[in-house]
C-alpha cells in the first residue's frame, strides 16, 4: 500500500511538473488534455485518475510557486530586523523564487488569472497577503526613518520589476538572480528612502541584509 501511494504521488508531481512546462510554453488555453497525457504516457482517463481538472492543475502549478514565497514573507515580517534588511532579503528571495522554478513562476505570472470560481478567490487571496507584507515592511521603514512613507500603490510597481523578469530571465544569463536582486533593491531604495541625500538610510541601513 505504500509502494502504490508513493507511486501515484510520484506520478502527481510528474504530472504538475509536466503541466507547468506545457503551461509555461504553450499557455494555459492552448495546451489540451491530451497533449499533457502525451507528455506523461497517460491516457485521458489514467490521466483523471490523478488530476481533478484542468484548472485544478493550473491552481495547483500557481500555487507551488507562490506559496512558499508568501510563508517566507510572512516569517521575514516577524523577524527583529530593521526594514531594510528585510526587502533585501525578500529581494533575494523573489528572485531565486523565479530563477529557480521558472516554469513555475511563469506560470503563476502569466496564467492565473484564468482561473475562475474558488480557486482565484483562494489565488487572490495568496497574492494578496503577499502584497500585505510588502507594504508593512515600507511602514516599518517609514516608522524607523529609513523609507519615506509612500502611497501603498508603489507595492504594485515595486512587485511590477520583480514580476515581469519572467519574460527574460535566463538561468544562465549575464547576471546571477542575486545580482539582479541587488538592482532592484537599490533601484527601490534610491526611491522611497528617508532624506533627499539618503543619510537616514545610510545611518540605519546594515552592510549586508542577505
Amino acid at each position: 500500500m505504500a509502494v502504490a501511494a508513493k507511486r501515484k504521488t510520484d506520478k502527481a508531481a510528474q504530472i504538475r511538473r509536466a503541466a507547468a512546462r506545457l503551461f509555461a510554453r504553450r499557455g494555459y488555453h492552448a495546451t489540451g488534455v491530451a497533449e499533457l497525457g502525451n507528455e506523461v504516457g497517460l491516457g485521458r482517463g489514467a490521466l483523471y485518475h490523478h488530476i481533478k481538472s484542468k484548472e485544478a492543475l493550473l491552481f495547483e502549478v500557481s500555487s507551488a510557486y507562490v506559496i512558499p514565497v508568501v510563508e517566507f514573507a510572512e516569517e521575514l515580517l516577524e523577524e527583529d530586523l530593521p526594514a531594510d534588511q528585510k526587502l533585501r532579503r525578500l529581494s533575494y528571495k523573489l528572485m531565486e523564487a523565479i530563477s529557480n522554478n521558472l516554469n513555475e513562476g511563469t506560470v503563476f505570472l502569466a496564467e492565473h488569472r484564468f482561473l475562475t470560481g474558488h480557486y482565484h478567490d483562494k489565488i487572490v487571496a495568496i497574492r494578496d497577503r503577499f502584497e500585505l507584507v510588502c507594504l508593512r515592511i515600507l511602514e516599518q521603514g517609514a516608522e524607523e526613518g529609513i523609507f519615506r512613507p509612500v502611497d501603498p500603490i508603489a507595492v504594485k510597481g515595486i512587485l511590477g520589476m520583480y514580476n515581469h523578469s519572467y519574460l527574460w530571465l535566463r538561468p544562465r544569463g549575464e547576471k546571477s538572480p542575486s545580482e539582479i536582486a541587488d538592482i532592484f533593491y537599490d533601484i527601490i531604495v534610491a526611491g522611497i528612502r528617508s532624506g533627499s541625500d539618503g543619510s537616514s538610510a545610510r545611518r540605519r541601513s546594515s552592510a549586508d541584509g542577505r
